[in-house]
């Protein structure tokens, strides 16, 4: 073997054993808290008041399984170039990920209505933010229960 093939080889040998080192550390994700929910609206809201009303939010009070629940946003708008839902953002209380999605529509969006499907890691609240063209923010929030959990590794 030449020096050059040496070198070569310690540095692959030395590469895998800190590859192996990564996939040996496992990361649980950080258990959400009420405060991370509340940092998470207050990135998208600033400091704008946030009203109740104009939203629906439409998820099953009780759900089965929390790796596909179905939701839809709809907003009260005539979804005019004057009057119309800019964003739709959805947040929860428990994921690692307390911001689910953020919705852009504009006034060729017809009307503001999204609908999807959400993981859901235990029994929380959700809450659906959206924003109006005059910059006004509405909400609706809805207590989820979840009676076998998703986003969550059993432990042997």
């Amino acid at each position: 073997m030449h020096e050059h093939d040496h070198a070569t080889r310690r540095q692959f040998l030395g590469f895998a054993s800190g590859v192996a080192m990564l996939g040996a550390v496992t990361l649980r994700p950080a258990e959400a808290t009420p405060a991370m929910l509340a940092t998470a609206i207050r990135n998208v809201v600033g400091g704008a008041v946030v009203r109740t009303g104009r939203v629906k939010l439409d998820v099953p009070p009780l759900v089965e399984n929390g790796n596909t629940v179905p939701m839809t946003v709809s907003v009260a708008s005539p979804m005019t170039a004057d009057d119309h839902v800019k964003s739709i953002h959805v947040f929860n209380e428990k994921n690692p990920q307390p911001n689910i999605g953020n919705f852009y529509l504009g006034p060729r969006s017809g009307r503001a209505q999204i609908s999807t499907r959400i993981r859901l890691a235990d029994t929380q609240k959700i809450v659906a933010i959206a924003q109006l063209s005059d910059g006004s923010f509405w909400s609706a929030g809805v207590d989820v229960v979840v009676t076998l959990a998703a986003c969550t590794e059993e432990v042997l």
